[in-house]
């Protein structure tokens, strides 16, 4: 069965949300509850979990786009296997953007966990290795 994902509910005072970074890719596993995306927006950061478990089948919003309450982000296959899934055109990009420092570092690397979305975007756009930027004088943490 397909599912849509789509963008939850944002709070009453926020128009729109811009999708930050995507978790999984076409093809990839993933498990109820597992974070498949973070918006952004000028006051929160939102994650957005898998409904269920499955395969990722189709992303429809890239990262960087501006969405809204509702919107279709992406559709999984519920109860698929990631063998089983098929792979998406653009999956060459998305393995390329798996090995920048960005997505390194959402896997569990040193700084995992220290960059706030905004700059893990940054990071990823300018293929970045977070471990090389030194902070400025007094801003070490």
């Amino acid at each position: 069965m397909t599912t849509e994902i789509r963008v939850p509910q944002l709070p009453e005072s926020i128009a729109d949300a811009t999708l930050v970074a995507w978790h999984k890719q076409p093809g990839d596993a993933i498990r109820r509850d597992e974070n498949l995306a973070d918006l952004e927006t000028d006051k929160v950061v939102l994650e957005v979990p898998a409904p269920a478990n499955g395969v990722v089948r189709e992303i429809r919003v890239p990262s960087g786009a501006v969405v809204t309450s509702g919107q279709v982000l992406a559709l999984i296959e519920e109860g698929a296997t990631a063998a089983a899934a098929p792979k998406a055109a653009g999956t060459a990009a998305a393995a390329a953007a798996a090995k920048t420092p960005a997505a390194a570092d959402s896997d569990g690397g040193k700084d995992a966990g220290k960059l706030s979305p905004s700059v893990r975007r940054l990071v990823e756009e300018n293929h970045l290795d977070p471990s090389a930027i030194r902070p400025r004088d007094g801003m070490a943490g």
